[in-house]
């Protein structure tokens, strides 16, 4: 994983709210950039639907929320209109983002990627990195504690 002070890697990556997501263009905005395995698993819903329903705490601190994983972007717009989520999802069909940031696979050796959640300040510079299969909706909490922080 990449670690606390590290320059956050720039990506283009289509997101579900049309057209693509730049990571540079959020610069003067905290980013919280969470990758999760798969849309249509138990644990990943919740840690989705976690950000969804605590959305407005990452407004009130200014942030912007992405996910990402490696759905394409039908799948991504389906899974986001079903629940509803106010922030895009992005597709990393291949992985590219995955390895720029060097995210693990899922239990070091399942094809999906692990859970891991990073906080970036508003120059670009993370300041929060978090791996955690377990327990999927306490990356919702880590993530506000250390926006306030930032």
């Amino acid at each position: 994983m990449l670690t606390e002070g590290e320059e956050a890697p720039d990506f283009v990556l289509p997101a579900t709210t049309g057209g693509s997501f730049v990571l540079s263009r959020q610069r003067g905005r905290p980013v919280v950039l969470f990758f999760y395995p798969h849309n249509q698993t138990p644990g990943c819903r919740g840690e989705v639907c976690g950000f969804r329903d605590q959305y407005e705490d990452f407004l009130a601190l200014d942030a912007v929320v992405v996910g990402v994983n490696a759905g394409d972007e039908a799948a991504h717009q389906r899974f986001s209109e079903q629940f509803r989520l106010p922030f895009p999802l992005l597709s990393d069909v291949g992985g590219r983002v995955r390895r720029l940031y060097d995210v693990p696979r899922l239990y070091g050796i399942l094809p999906l990627q692990a859970r891991v959640t990073y906080v970036i300040d508003a120059a670009g510079v993370i300041r929060y990195a978090f791996n955690s299969n377990r327990n999927p909706v306490e990356h919702v909490s880590r993530a506000l504690d250390a926006l306030r922080r930032v």
